[in-house]
């Protein structure tokens, strides 16, 4: 059974990981995942931008928010989040294996690297119908980014490769016809 099939809420110990053992086994906090230290709330941060990217062609007007939006590391998006556990999760993360971190990094820098390029060439003005076709085509991209997030802070060691070895080539996925 995975975590988050389990009906029963985790609670911080005192110590915040509950066995001390880099996050893993212990019982943590709310929402942050027991066996890896991590939590998707992360991910909150990117389901936004996607969100932004898929209302742009009805709404247009919206592109000042998706220009609004920036990247996050880990550490900064709890820092700055409302999240009850925040202090937990930077700290589970501190704690949690250098690989598993590292895999969600890679993933975090790519989704990053694709939204600063899709910022940048929205704030240029581009033609509203190329602009359209550029925000649907990054959150196409964006997506599967997300979902393999998702496995790697879930405990799927399938997932801890990153699956795209450079930020580049996604961003380059962004202007492939």
């Amino acid at each position: 059974m995975r975590y988050q099939d389990s009906a029963e809420p985790t609670q911080a110990a005192e110590d915040g990981y509950g066995d001390g053992r880099n996050g893993a086994g212990g019982r943590i906090g709310g929402n942050i995942n027991p066996a890896t230290g991590l939590s998707t709330d992360y991910l909150n941060h990117f389901n936004e931008a996607i969100m932004l990217l898929e209302m742009f062609t009805s709404f247009p007007d919206c592109v000042d928010d998706i220009l609004a939006w920036h990247p996050m590391t880990y550490r900064e998006h709890f820092a700055a989040s409302p999240f009850k556990d925040r202090a937990i999760a930077i700290s589970a993360y501190d704690a949690a294996d250098p690989t598993v971190r590292r895999s969600l990094d890679m993933l975090a820098d790519t989704m990053n690297a694709v939204l600063d390029t899709a910022r940048a060439a929205m704030s240029a003005k581009l033609p509203p119908e190329t602009a359209a076709i550029l925000a649907s085509r990054t959150a196409t991209i964006l997506k599967p980014l997300i979902a393999r997030a998702g496995a790697v802070i879930n405990g799927d060691p399938e997932d801890y490769s990153g699956g795209i070895d450079a930020p580049q080539i996604a961003v380059d996925m962004l202007f492939e016809r």
